[in-house]
């Protein structure tokens, strides 16, 4: 089910949440990031140079076009480091854990139809579950009915765990009824988004790498650790490709980076931006324009595309857009951009 209508993509990384919204026949009529190896390759793959810092930009700027109505779904991966359980956890203390007052703000001047968010797992309790809890009284607060729910990946056909807080929100006055898609539970794993040919760098020296278990024949939709490189810990874990990957990361640390290790071939390697790139569930044509390193971070901070496709379609079904007026084309948008 597809239906028109008009989103605006703050947080927009690289994108992801774009790719789901569009697919339903979303509009984009604004997006913001503050990073700017994230705009430069929303740039190259969606031809718009989202704004800056979304503190500077005032709510009735946005969307910046006259021509334009305002937005019917407001969609965003708001930071989610104050809340992982791999960072300080500083919650909102973390000038980062206040970007979600950014997009009350806005909220609360543009009043859309739905707001489609996304976070760690772990931001549900986080200091005692009391940081949720203000973000969903002031959510209920602004006028919106809040689903939430923690989704893994691997159960909606994504070779990867990556648990995340879905939160889905409808004007109370819509009377929306929403349900977060079931698993598909589909058979897949890292193996079957592998690279035939990969440089040699991408691989690790043998003899710093220690088994303690036999690889696997079977397929999981669990992770399946085989050993490590070095002495133990996160970016130095190897694990099987007949399972699904670990949560990839941002960060870098360890020999084997954001995205660990793998034994493939009788070898261990990490992986690289393009596996990386089809298990999130990016399209094969999507690219970046910066390093191999830099890609790798962008994508850890990404989303798992798949999934939010996914509960697009739930959003679409509950019948919010239907009935809506034709909307301004893509061409309209660039003409009153000039």
């Amino acid at each position: 089910m597809s239906s028109t209508f008009t989103f605006i993509d703050l947080f927009c990384g690289i994108g992801g949440f774009r790719l789901a919204m569009e697919s339903i026949g979303g509009i984009c009529v604004f997006s913001s990031d503050k990073s700017r190896r994230a705009r430069e390759t929303y740039f190259s793959n969606f031809h718009e140079v989202p704004a800056g810092n979304i503190t500077k930009i005032e709510a009735e700027d946005i969307p910046p076009f006259a021509q334009i109505p305002d937005c019917d779904v407001l969609i965003g991966g708001f930071p989610c480091q104050p809340f992982s359980m791999a960072g300080k956890k500083r919650g909102f203390e973390d000038k980062r854990g206040q970007m979600f007052f950014e997009i009350a703000r806005i909220v609360k001047h543009h009043k859309p139809k739905a707001l489609f968010l996304e976070n760690v797992a772990h931001l549900i309790r986080h200091d005692g579950g009391r940081t949720f809890r203000v973000i969903t009284e002031t959510l209920d607060g602004l006028g919106y009915d809040v689903h939430y729910k923690v989704l893994a990946a691997s159960d909606y056909g994504v070779a990867q765990i990556r648990k995340r807080v879905y939160l889905v929100c409808f004007r109370k006055d819509l009377q929306a009824e929403f349900s977060f898609p079931e698993p598909t539970f589909e058979d897949v794993a890292v193996e079957d988004f592998l690279e035939s040919i990969v440089d040699e760098s991408y691989f690790l020296d043998p003899d710093l790498v220690t088994f303690y278990k036999p690889d696997i024949e079977t397929r999981t939709l669990d992770t399946y650790r085989l050993g490590y490189v070095g002495t133990p810990g996160q970016g130095r874990r190897v694990y099987s490709v007949k399972a699904v990957s670990p949560t990839f990361v941002a960060t870098s640390r360890g020999p084997c980076g954001g995205t660990e290790g793998y034994l493939i071939n009788g070898r261990v390697r990490r992986l690289t931006p393009a596996e990386v790139k089809r298990i999130m569930g990016f399209p094969e044509d999507f690219t970046f324009p910066v390093t191999d390193s830099k890609a790798l971070e962008l994508l850890g901070n990404s989303v798992a595309v798949p999934v939010l496709k996914l509960i697009a379609r739930q959003i679409s079904a509950t019948g919010i857009f239907e009935n809506q007026e034709s909307l301004v084309s893509s061409q309209d948008r660039q003409e009153a951009a000039s």
